[in-house]
């Protein structure tokens, strides 16, 4: 018989085709990390086998109150070490994790409940009265999910807050009734939904997204090998766990034997502080993280005695801020991934040789995406006409496609919007547009729908923000389109100002100053003074509430600017 016809018969068999999971990193790091500490929350030190048992207890509780396969449970927590245990105990009983954003108002979190089925939820005490309104906002018809409060005992002002509504179960009371030799529940098929996270709504209503066991798996290997974690890093958690599941960290965590720092509120005193208390190596997060610590004042700044590693995402970050937070001693990475990727699917690989560059270079080479993850099939930007790769020119813009393994199952109860995000040419299609660099890396410029477009020129809102930031006033910026009479739209800039800045630096100076950096239709027609800019709780910008108030200024006219206060 040929070589080749013998093949044939060979493939999947019971050995090689057991589902991928990543519930069985913590089997493993139970055993491999027996006695290293997996959690920290302030005076709290968990082990891991310690964090393996009180997972397995979490799991068999729940089993024991009826939650089964497919079930939601939802978790309304900040990171305390509940909301990293619920990670793996949650669908160690075959129920799938729904993390709620907890900077949500009653209303939305009363919708996700509703719209998730929700078969009971896990609350922090601060959260109780947020959990009671959305509750109540829940139609008689519907069943409300059966509460659990997670009580913190660190915090002095636990006895503040009221009782949880219908419920005398606290998590601690939970886990006494579970069994630590609990036998998990595997998937019985890699496809099977682990995770329901929902959309930010940066740009739209929150849709449900599902992911499987198989493609949190992949998403979490290929984050450690992305980033090159070493065995027992020290993991600062400044990004939400909600946040997309934490990129996938808490379970990349246990592949490593890392140790978890638990941060409850994240300022920048507190992370100077952890970092000096703890030795962290590495954390997370958002753009606006590294503004917070490239800005912080001289008084709460702590000199770092080691190389610290910030992965950072969820927006373009300005390079202004990237050379800040080096100059520092951050070792800033910088990816790229929706909550429909699971993590990051994009990554801006560094190259040797970029080294001898001056720090400005770097830091505009840094905020591009990059290249493809190793375990991403493909990433293309395509024409949204013809569905052709735009040309290498850095210039051309057109919509992030992907392709691989770790792309959303779907959209919960939303088959329209599966559809439209996963065509049948094989490609899901991101909502965000880009530019293809000669060299093959990938860089965002905008939402679609936070394009200007003023008199037939695309702008890129992203490109005039990321120059407004090199200016020295601004800590924050934001730039939406104002209808204009004549040009059609024309940017306009929300900016907060640096501190002591306010009062000094005018509207008029900011227009003058991006006319000497920038391209005449790209400068900013209204400049808008604010304190804050309105955020998602994973602190992307919500640029829907900018445009409209962008909108309610009206139109401005031709050769005419504003200013705002």
């Amino acid at each position: 018989m040929r070589s080749a016809a013998a093949m044939e018969k060979l493939g999947a068999n019971p050995a090689n085709s057991c589902p991928l999971t990543p519930l069985g990193f913590l089997e493993r790091a139970a055993v491999v990390f027996a006695d290293c500490p997996s959690v920290v929350y302030r005076a709290t030190v968990f082990t891991w086998s310690q964090t393996y048992r009180r997972c397995l207890r979490l799991a068999s509780a729940l089993s024991a109150l009826g939650v089964s396969r497919r079930d939601v449970v939802s978790v309304l927590l900040p990171n305390v070490p509940a909301m990293y245990e619920a990670h793996f105990g949650v669908p160690m009983s075959g129920a799938v994790l729904n993390t709620i954003n907890t900077r949500l108002d009653a209303r939305g979190v009363a919708v996700l409940l509703r719209h998730s089925g929700s078969r009971l939820v896990f609350v922090d005490p601060a959260l109780l009265p947020l959990l009671d309104d959305a509750l109540r906002l829940i139609p008689p018809e519907h069943p409300a999910p059966r509460v659990v409060l997670v009580e913190d005992p660190h915090e002095k002002e636990k006895d503040q807050f009221p009782p949880a509504p219908a419920t005398d179960l606290t998590y601690e009371r939970l886990l006494e009734m579970g069994d630590p030799e609990f036998k998990w529940v595997r998937p019985t098929s890699e496809w099977d939904p682990m995770v329901l996270n929902y959309t930010s709504g940066t740009t739209a209503a929150p849709k449900g997204v599902v992911h499987c066991h198989r493609g949190i798996f992949l998403v979490t290997m290929v984050s450690l090998v992305d980033w090159t974690v070493p065995p027992r890093p020290t993991f600062l958690w400044t990004l939400p766990m909600f946040h997309a599941n934490g990129w996938s960290f808490p379970w990349g965590m246990a592949v490593v034997g890392g140790t978890n720092i638990c941060l409850r509120r994240v300022d920048a005193k507190d992370v100077y502080a952890a970092i000096t208390d703890h030795g962290v190596t590495h954390l997370c997060g958002a753009p606006v993280v590294l503004s917070m610590l490239a800005n912080a004042s001289e008084g709460v700044r702590k000199p770092l005695h080691r190389k610290v590693r910030i992965m950072t995402a969820g927006s373009p970050p300005p390079a202004a801020v990237l050379h800040r937070a080096e100059a520092l001693g951050f070792e800033v990475s910088h990816g790229y991934g929706l909550t429909e990727t699971g993590g990051h699917v994009v990554s801006c690989a560094w190259k040797g040789e970029w080294n001898k560059l001056p720090a400005s270079e770097r830091a505009r080479l840094k905020a591009r995406q990059g290249v493809r993850t190793p375990g991403m099939a493909e990433v293309d930007i395509v024409d949204a006409d013809t569905g052709r790769s735009v040309p290498r020119d850095g210039a051309t813009m057109g919509e992030i496609v992907l392709r691989g393994g770790c792309i959303l199952l779907g959209y919960l109860n939303d088959s329209e919007a599966t559809k439209a995000a996963i065509r049948d040419d094989g490609w899901f299609y991101t909502g965000d547009v880009g530019v293809m660099h000669p060299d093959g890396y990938l860089e965002i410029r905008d939402r679609s729908k936070d394009v200007i477009i003023s008199g037939g020129e695309n702008i890129s809102s992203v490109e005039v923000e990321s120059m407004l930031y090199s200016h020295p006033a601004v800590s924050e910026v934001a730039v939406v389109a104002r209808p204009d009479e004549f040009w059609g739209e024309t940017p306009c800039a929300f900016i907060s100002l640096q501190e002591g800045a306010a009062g000094v630096v005018t509207a008029a100076e900011v227009m003058a100053w991006s006319r000497e950096r920038m391209a005449g239709y790209m400068v900013p027609k209204t400049v808008v003074f604010r304190g804050e800019l309105p955020k998602t709780s994973t602190g992307k910008v919500q640029k829907y509430v900018l445009r409209k108030l962008a909108r309610e200024m009206g139109p401005t006219r031709r050769g005419s600017s504003s200013s705002k206060m």
